[in-house]
């Protein structure tokens, strides 16, 4: 009977799910491209624009130190470029370059490829509705 599944299976069974369908995606992006924290940095980066290090590892939740080689990488590779901080003359902040951009455009544009084909091709239309409004459901899961 619909909704008769224990709440707790079924939150073990959404979050192996969505573990699963997020690698999947990652997968398909760009192979060798970025590292997962190195995509998130630039995820950050570009939502929120030019930050810190310190800014960075605190919302990363990793050590200064390690994000200093992370945001090293991507500055070397030309995807961040460090400037002067606009009021605190001693520290720097780095933003996202055009390549950066790019780059970045092209990991989502795989990964959303990817998860439309998947769609297109291993769902039916009438399971491509059903997944469609379960995603309402999600959404009011996910919603704080």
């Amino acid at each position: 009977m619909p909704g008769s599944k224990d709440p707790e299976l079924m939150a073990t069974e959404i979050a192996a799910v969505m573990s699963g369908l997020i690698r999947r995606v990652r997968a398909a992006s760009p192979q060798g491209e970025l590292t997962p924290t190195q995509r998130s940095v630039l995820h950050r980066v570009d939502a929120e624009g030019p930050v810190t290090i310190a800014a960075l590892a605190r919302a990363e939740l990793v050590r200064p130190q390690s994000m200093r080689v992370t945001v090293g990488a991507l500055e070397e590779r030309g995807f961040l470029a460090r400037a002067p901080h606009p009021t605190d003359g001693r520290q720097v902040v780095f933003a996202l370059t055009d390549e950066g951009r790019t780059t970045l455009e092209a990991v989502r544009k795989a990964k959303r490829g990817w998860l439309a084909d998947a769609l297109t091709s291993r769902l039916d239309a009438d399971e491509r509705r059903t997944v469609d409004e379960a995603m309402g459901l999600l959404k009011r899961l996910a919603d704080e």
